[in-house]
């Protein structure tokens, strides 16, 4: 079956992850994605990640990660016949996206109002830490950046340890996925109107929407934010330390809190009104601290889950990877003879989701840097020995 997005071709010029986890989407669903990057100054993640050999090669492992069935053209758009190239790749293009700061793109002819004369049908997207607009939107600023000025670090962490950075980039790959959406709505609203359109997203508006829950509280009663707790309102809301690892328990409502207790033999705790087990906390947080010593974390998760309720033992990255459930998810693909530029075996993620047909796929690996340029370039007219000029005067590197 067709994938959702065969035909849409879509004009990369983003860097490091945000934009390339947007990208990366499409080009998973079926989309051409053309990555075009500077020869001189290509996108900071090929040089990135553990495996120093792979990051000298310009294919380091965080490129790996939203490089997939992506091609790659290297332009210097910083040249007329670099702006040239980009306006012809246009023409034909459902999709342009770029993550410079605010005002860039414009000043090199290349912005939203220059290239919707090209193709009125064409969707532009600009995602850039702080927006199109504002006081800061010439500002720049990365992931962590952006943690440390929404407030995300002020509620992470506890009083021992301050202000801590969430260990992912959290903050790029909910604006990788804003991003995606945004693009996949546009493109369905220009099915109706048969118009292109114009997107901006930052990162801090993704920030703040990751702390709604939070900014609405906090925002309606007055009360200061402060660390979140792992205990929400409920001591069965909350992390335990077991005869030989932590447990992670999620009790939350009514229905789990009778299951708990019932489980426990003591389904007489579980007929607790909200007020009442609010008033009873000191004593049951007690009483669970000395229970959960009694076994083991897995222990504990086996007898939980058996009886629907929410309950695992703390694991590691490497750990829960290694989990079966994963391998029966499939959301991972592995290139188990490497690829062009990367020696061995390696894998990368595919999807979170999956469809029952038409759906997300690797077909082709990471590509190299220019690997596409002639290939590109021939497409959009040009000769042999205009792109070996092209070469020569480092356009296209």
């Amino acid at each position: 079956m067709q994938r959702p997005f065969e035909g849409i071709r879509i004009i990369d010029m983003t860097h490091v992850l945000a934009g390339p986890f947007a990208t990366s989407q499409f080009a998973l669903l079926g989309a051409e994605v053309i990555k075009v990057e500077p020869p001189e100054d290509p996108d900071m993640a090929r040089s990135d990640g553990g495996d120093a050999v792979l990051a000298e090669n310009f294919m380091g492992t965080r490129f790996l990660t939203t490089g997939s069935n992506k091609k790659s053209l290297t332009v210097n758009v910083k040249t007329a016949e670099g702006q040239a190239i980009v306006k012809a790749l246009v023409k034909d293009a459902d999709v342009f996206i770029e993550n410079y700061r605010a005002g860039a793109f414009e000043a090199l002819g290349l912005g939203y109002e220059d290239l919707r004369k090209i193709n009125p049908r064409l969707i532009y997207c600009s995602l850039t830490a702080w927006g199109q607009d504002g006081p800061r939107r010439t500002h720049t600023g990365f992931d962590q950046v952006v943690q440390s000025y929404s407030g995300i670090m002020s509620i992470t962490g506890t009083e021992e340890t301050g202000p801590l950075r969430c260990g992912p980039q959290l903050v790029d790959i909910g604006a990788g996925v804003t991003t995606a959406f945004a693009l996949a709505s546009a493109l369905f609203q220009r099915q109706t109107t048969g118009e292109g359109q114009r997107i901006d997203t930052s990162l801090t508006d993704v920030a703040f929407m990751m702390m709604y829950a939070q900014i609405t509280d906090s925002m309606r009663t007055g009360k200061d934010m402060g660390f979140e707790k792992l205990e929400h309102g409920s001591p069965t809301y909350n992390q335990f330390q077991a005869s030989d690892g932590k447990v992670m328990l999620a009790a939350s409502n009514h229905r789990q809190y009778a299951r708990f207790w019932a489980a426990l033999g003591q389904p007489e705790r579980g007929l607790k009104t909200e007020a009442e087990r609010h008033a009873g906390r000191e004593e049951e947080l007690a009483l669970l601290n000395a229970l959960f010593l009694t076994r083991t974390a897995q222990e504990w998760e086996d007898f939980f889950q058996a009886h629907h309720v929410p309950c695992v033992r703390q694991r590691s990255v490497k750990e829960a990877l290694a989990d079966p459930q994963v391998a029966h998810r499939n959301s991972f693909h592995r290139f188990e003879e490497g690829s062009d530029r990367v020696e061995g075996a390696y894998t990368v993620p595919l999807a979170a989701y999956k469809f029952a047909k038409g759906g997300p796929r690797i077909d082709t690996p990471p590509p190299p840097l220019g690997r596409d340029n002639a290939e590109i370039l021939t497409s959009l007219g040009y000769g042999e020995d205009e792109i070996e000029t092209l070469r020569a005067r480092k356009v296209i590197g």
